[in-house]
């Protein structure tokens, strides 16, 4: 199978996690999430066992609610975003960008919660790759499903200081872990660019830590 590299490496590097530029006044089809969804869960998983399951939430009151979660629970980080608001780095605008989410959150067309089965009983760092890492990847399949389509998503983690709250809200039962939240929506316009990251030949190794690999 050949592949367009020019648009499979657009695609990746301009799939930007999107919060000013949703539009929050189009309708997002189930059609288009489903497909999304189909692809997403394509990607792999621990052992193959496929716990991934999704949860769509469109009700105006239940995303409000998750919403004022959002905010409580992220209010030390959401009041430095307001601090940073006119920092002009790239820093501050992300900030600045988080803030506006946050504000907006119960406005977003559709609110998708990644949830996997199983929980963490220790703190271990190979548990804890073992169940994120079967539910992450197929959230950034679904991401870039969705800039495939002309929608955007970002990959927020605030609601989960109230995760025990929400999966009440939700009827998430308690063997389910929530990994994140996706607000979903078309983009206002497609213009995406690559961000600025810095050499990976600077942040590459070989070998040893202290070798880097150029």
């Amino acid at each position: 199978m050949d592949f367009d590299l020019a648009q499979t490496d657009a695609l990746l590097s301009t799939t930007r996690a999107v919060r000013k530029r949703l539009d929050f006044d189009r309708d997002v089809p189930d059609g288009v999430l489903l497909e999304c969804l189909d692809l997403a869960v394509q990607a792999p998983t621990g052992s193959n066992r496929q716990g991934w399951r999704w949860m769509v939430v469109r009700d105006a009151d239940k995303k409000e609610a998750l919403a004022d979660m959002y905010r409580r629970v992220g209010g030390d980080y959401l009041a430095a975003a307001a601090a940073d608001s006119n920092n002009d780095d790239q820093t501050g605008r992300v900030l600045d960008s988080a803030n506006f989410l946050a504000q907006r959150l119960g406005d977003v067309p559709v609110l998708v919660i990644p949830l996997i089965i199983g929980r963490l009983e220790d703190n271990s760092t190979g548990a804890a790759a073992g169940l994120l890492g079967s539910i992450i990847p197929a959230m950034w399949s679904f991401q870039l499903a969705l800039r495939s389509r002309g929608l955007g998503s970002c990959y927020t983690t605030l609601h989960l200081g109230a995760e025990a709250e929400a999966a009440e809200l939700l009827g998430i039962p308690d063997h389910m872990t929530q990994a994140g939240l996706l607000p979903v929506a078309y983009t206002v316009g497609t213009d995406f660019k690559p961000a600025k990251r810095p050499p990976v030949s600077e942040i590459t190794y070989l070998d040893t830590y202290k070798n880097p690999i150029v």
